[in-house]
This record gives C-alpha cells, sequence and structure tokens, in this order.
C-alpha cells in the first residue's frame, strides 16, 4: 500500500493578526527551495499552493504588543489559544501544525495536544511565500493597513521595552552621575563669582564665611554691609561666634560702596547658588537610592558616587560585569596606562577605584595592592548585582570584611619589617600563688627568701673538669702567639737581606 501523504497546517503570526493557512499542493512539502520559489512568484500563483482556513484580526494596538510579547516569550496567550482550539481541536483537524518557532510548537503541543511538526527547509520557504503574499490570499487586509500595523506594533512593542528591560535603567545612573559632576563644577564656579562680587563691597566676609551654601545665604539675607548690625544671623543658620565676627568686620571693612541695582544682580546670583546646591542634594540622594537597588553589593563596597562612576565609564552595568579585576583596577586611568606602554614605563595601579574609602584610608606604599584586592572583589560583586537578583548586599559584607582584614596584615606586616632588629622584652603568664589559708590569702613562702649555697663536690668537680677543657685551649693560643712573634722577628731579617742584596746587584 502508497503511503498516505500528511496534510499540514501553517501558523502566522503578522501584525494584524493570526492567520491559519493549509497547504492544497502536498508535493511541495517534497520539493526544491528553488521550485518552491518559483511556485509563489504571483499571488495567483500562491493561491493555487495555499488556502486560508482561518484569520484572527487583533482588536488594537495594545491586543497586538500583548500576544507579540507573549510570542517572543514562547508562550500560548489566551487569543491563540481560543484561535487554534476553535480551528483544530474543536474543528476536529488531525493535520500537523508548522509553526516557526521551536520553543512555541512545544507548548501547543503540551497545551492543546496538537501535532506540531519539524521545521524543514521546504517549509520554510512555503512560510516566505505566504508571508509575501499575505494581503492577496487575506481578504480584507490592504497593504497600506498592515504597514500602518506594524509601525505602530514596532513603536509600541519598542517602548515596552526600553520601559521595562533592566538593562537600560543603568542609564539614569549614568546620567545623575554626570549631571553630579557637571552641577560640582558650576557650582564651583558661581561661588567663587559670588564672593568675588561681592567681595568688593565686604571683602572680609570671605574669610569669615568658608562654606559656599551660607555664603550665599548672609548675602541673600544681608544684603548691604551697613545693615549687619540690625541682621539676624541665626535665621540662616549661622553661629554666634560668626555672626560676632562679621558684625565687628563690617564697621571697619574696607569695601567699596555699591548700588542697589548691583546688590540685586548679585542677590539673583546668591539664590541660584542656593538653588543649585539643595538640587545637588536631592540628586545625590536619588543616586544613592537608585545605586542600592540596582548596583546593591558594588555600592556597599566602594559607595555611590564612585559605584555610578565606574558604571559610566564601563557603559553599563553588563559591561563592568564581564570585564576582569585587572581592567576594573585601572578603569579611568586609560590615558596614563597608554603613555606608560607607549614610553615602556610603569603602568597606572589605580583608576577610579583610587577614590574609594578602603583604597584612601590605606598607606601610600600599600595602596597598589589594596587597589588590586578591592578590584578582584568587586569583579564578582557586579556579577552578582548584573545577573543575581539579590536585594541586599550580603557578598558586598563579606567581601569588605576580608579587604578590611587583608589591610590590616599588611599593615602589620609593614610594622615588623620597620620593627625587625628591635628586640622585644620577653613577657612571661603570671602564676597567682594557691590559698593555704583559712581566710583565703597566699601563707607566706619561706623558701622564696632562702639564700642558696654553693652546691657541694659535684660542683667542684665540674669546675674542674671545664678548667681542665680549657687549659688546652690556652696552650693552643699560647702556641700561637709564639709562632706569631717568631713571624714578626723574621720579617725584619728578610727586609736587611734585601737591603744588602740589592746594592750587589747594581755594582754587577
Amino acid at each position: 500500500a502508497a503511503p498516505q501523504e500528511v496534510s499540514m497546517l501553517l501558523l502566522l503570526e503578522t501584525p494584524a493578526g493570526f492567520a491559519l493557512f493549509s497547504v492544497k499542493n502536498k508535493k511541495l512539502l517534497k520539493a526544491d527551495v528553488d521550485s518552491i520559489y518559483d511556485s509563489f512568484k504571483t499571488a495567483s500563483d500562491a493561491a493555487r499552493q495555499v488556502n486560508v482556513t482561518a484569520f484572527q484580526k487583533f482588536k488594537d494596538t495594545k491586543d497586538a504588543m500583548e500576544a507579540c510579547t507573549e510570542l517572543t516569550e514562547g508562550t500560548v496567550g489566551k487569543g491563540l489559544k481560543k484561535f487554534l482550539k476553535k480551528n483544530i481541536v474543536d474543528a476536529g483537524l488531525s493535520d500537523n501544525l508548522a509553526v516557526l518557532d521551536k520553543t512555541l510548537g512545544g507548548n501547543i503541543n503540551k497545551k492543546l495536544g496538537i501535532e506540531v511538526s519539524v521545521l524543514s527547509d521546504s517549509v520554510k520557504e512555503i512560510m516566505r511565500g505566504v508571508r509575501m503574499h499575505l494581503t492577496a490570499l487575506v481578504e480584507g487586509l490592504e497593504d497600506d493597513e498592515v504597514k500602518a500595523m506594524s509601525l505602530g506594533l514596532a513603536h509600541t512593542l519598542s517602548r515596552f521595552k526600553l520601559k521595562f528591560s533592566p538593562d537600560k535603567v543603568d542609564v539614569m545612573i549614568m546620567q545623575a552621575v554626570g549631571l553630579l559632576d557637571d552641577l560640582d563644577k558650576e557650582l564651583n564656579n558661581f561661588a567663587m563669582r559670588l564672593r568675588e562680587w561681592y567681595g568688593w563691597h565686604f571683602p572680609e566676609m570671605g574669610k569669615i564665611v568658608t562654606d559656599n551654601l551660607a555664603y550665599a545665604k548672609v548675602v541673600k539675607h544681608m544684603g548691604l554691609r551697613p545693615k549687619a548690625k540690625e541682621t539676624d544671623f541665626s535665621k540662616v543658620g549661622v553661629p554666634e561666634d560668626i555672626a560676632g565676627e562679621v558684625k565687628a568686620s563690617a564697621e571697619t571693612s574696607m569695601g567699596t560702596e555699591i548700588t542697589t541695582e548691583d546688590l540685586a544682580n548679585i542677590h539673583t546670583l546668591a539664590e541660584r547658588v542656593i538653588e543649585l546646591t539643595e538640587y545637588r542634594i536631592s540628586l545625590a540622594e536619588y543616586l544613592k537610592l537608585r545605586m542600592n537597588a540596582i548596583a546593591p553589593n558594588l555600592t556597599y563596597m566602594v559607595g555611590e558616587l564612585v559605584g555610578a562612576r565606574l558604571i559610566s565609564q564601563a557603559g553599563s552595568l553588563m559591561s563592568l560585569a564581564k570585564h576582569p579585576s585587572s581592567t576594573v583596577q585601572i578603569l579611568g586611568a586609560e590615558k596614563a596606562l597608554f603613555r606608560a606602554l607607549k614610553t615602556k614605563k610603569a603602568t597606572p595601579k589605580y583608576g577610579l577605584i583610587y577614590h574609594a574609602s578602603l583604597v584612601g584610608q590605606s598607606a601610600p606604599a600599600l595602596k597598589g595592592k589594596i587597589s588590586r584586592v578591592l578590584a578582584a572583589k568587586l569583579s564578582l560583586c557586579c556579577r552578582v548585582d548584573a545577573l543575581g537578583d539579590q536585594t541586599e548586599p550580603t557578598l558586598g559584607r563579606e567581601y569588605k570584611e576580608y579587604v578590611e582584614k587583608r589591610l590590616a596584615t599588611l599593615e602589620e606586616g609593614g610594622m615588623r619589617s620597620l620593627t625587625k632588629g628591635i628586640s622585644k622584652p620577653a613577657t612571661g603568664k603570671y602564676e597567682k600563688q594557691s590559698s593555704g589559708s583559712r581566710s583565703g590569702t597566699a601563707q607566706y613562702n619561706k623558701d622564696a627568701d632562702v639564700v642558696e649555697e654553693p652546691a657541694p663536690k659535684k660542683k667542684r668537680k665540674a669546675s674542674a673538669d671545664a678548667e681542665g677543657a680549657e687549659e688546652p685551649v690556652k696552650k693552643k693560643k699560647k702556641r700561637k702567639e709564639s709562632t706569631a712573634e717568631e713571624e714578626e722577628a723574621a720579617e725584619p731579617v728578610k727586609k736587611k737581606k734585601k737591603k744588602k742584596a740589592a746594592p750587589v746587584e747594581e755594582d754587577e
């Protein structure tokens, strides 16, 4: 008996909806790829090869996006499940179903019990041909409509992925730390400009009020110098002693007079300095919360500022996690590294990691070693933060303790090498005397006060033996001394002989 030809159903996911096609020409399933392409050259050719079994259109873009996200994950959503159950299971079709995604095919088989066939090159080519003539095969679909639907779905899906992708959250950290650095520069420029500008009117106040924020608040609150006496500086949080100094120096100031218009501009600048300083504080708090949420172990090890700068320098938390510890150690010192390689000099030992508290508190000679140890542990922390789902810095605590212990041992080793030649006093354990009296106090020990008498004959014999052993040594010394004297006596004789021999040679 000839083998029965198996019929095939094709599931296509389009931006417009789900489509189910049945293959009319069953010879296509065993045909070559080139011949299949020829069979789908025109829309009429495609209509002869396949037939539309069912088509379910998406209600709106939201429905399409939900279906798309489920398909990307390989799961069978409610809409697809209803569609397949209605058109295959309930219809009593026993045909094999061809699905492009292998994971999705496996899930369809598990949930609905539909036989899913293995994809071959010929089936893929048939699906490609169907997609090419989709609008012609499905009634009511137009090219413009499908293009608009695909564009809308692409935009919505991209927005959804950007919004909820954990990989993109560290972009906020990079932007925040960049803005923080910019704010520090601008604040410094503005504060210096304010000091210089108001300094023409009241130069002495610059040395009395050192904090930039306090200086801006005092300028805004006090205004002109003559008002210093009447001003209550406690409202802007200035201590009484500093306020007294400001009032005293205002009476004998060497500054020039300014107009109310000049003061108005100075006030505007002071307000900007206060606003920027307050915004910087809130931004630093935001960065701290973000870093604790995204990279808790990294933040615990080096702090939120250094951690954020490392992420910013690497490009993302994932790329920082991919870096080896040697790269993490010198991250931020690339210019110095390449200069050292070019000039064949010593390469840098640390980059951004230098600003970490663990490296800062170590001795100058140990900074290189500690930065290497810290970088090794940091790279592990970054990998846990990037790939794990921990919210507590359990690993960070363990590694920070390890680095602190390592620093302590290195410092102890350095102290030992410094005190190598100094002898330490002998230390012994104090032994408490046992109490023998009723009251519990120690009894008087008579043996401790006994004067030691010289031992009898045994010691004398031992001393005699020692003297006997010393005698031959002394004899040897005497022999050496006598030979040395003989040599000294012989040397002048030789010299005399030489002196006598010299004139004889000259006579000859």
